[in-house]
């Protein structure tokens, strides 16, 4: 495995966006690296975006991304209401969020969707995030389902189990909406953090992993 780091000028501070078709997307696709990183690098600005969070999502939504970063360095979140399932349909109107994001600033690593996720509202954001910053970092991750999706991820960051837990109870403890779902479970989120710790033969066993298409040295 070879280890890459950033610069060390980062820990003054980086802007780092996160995008999510729906509430709890970010939280499960890459909460663990968002809470390594706002430790790591505690003066990183979260630029936190939610493409469908309507009513009560929307209020879990603001409380997860709370959770998750420092209030101090959150900057939204920036919640949308755009009909769940239909992003596609509304394309127009999803690619004018995305470059009013451009106008404001310029990230320094982008968390979205994998663009070979099966949810049509996730290759969608995936798709308009290569499509807006074109000369940035991005980072896409995963989201386990139904449709079984999950594929071979190249990029990954090991995480301590504290780092997971805290994931994770985050997760259950804001998204209530969730809980009658049958795979909205803490061993879903555990489960797949530990395969791919295994796979990058994490210290703490525990990671998560992401699909890296363009990286620079």
């Amino acid at each position: 495995m070879i280890q890459l780091s950033l610069d060390g000028s980062a820990r003054a501070g980086l802007k780092i966006l996160c995008l999510g078709s729906h509430s709890d997307d970010i939280e499960i696709g890459c909460g663990g690296t968002v809470l390594r990183l706002a430790e790591q690098y505690p003066a990183s600005t979260f630029y936190w975006v939610v493409f469908s969070a309507a009513g009560d999502r929307g209020i879990e939504a603001k409380s997860a991304a709370e959770r998750f970063t420092s209030s101090a360095h959150l900057a939204g979140p920036v919640l949308k209401i755009f009909p769940d399932g239909f992003l596609p349909f509304v394309g127009s109107e999803v690619k004018a969020v995305f470059e009013e994001l451009k106008k404001e600033f310029s990230p320094d690593l982008i968390f979205t969707h994998n663009r070979k996720d099966a949810h049509q509202d996730h290759r969608l954001v995936a798709e308009l995030t290569w499509n807006t910053f074109r000369n940035h970092l991005i980072l896409e991750y995963e989201i386990p389902k139904y449709d079984g999706d999950l594929g071979q991820p190249s990029f990954f960051v090991p995480l301590e189990r504290e780092t997971c837990q805290n994931k994770v109870q985050f997760i259950m403890d804001a998204f209530k909406s969730q809980h009658s779902k049958r795979w909205f479970q803490p061993e879903t989120f555990f489960s797949l953090m530990r395969l791919r710790g295994m796979e990058c033969n994490a210290p703490s066993e525990y990671a998560e992993a992401f699909y890296c298409r363009k990286l620079m040295l």
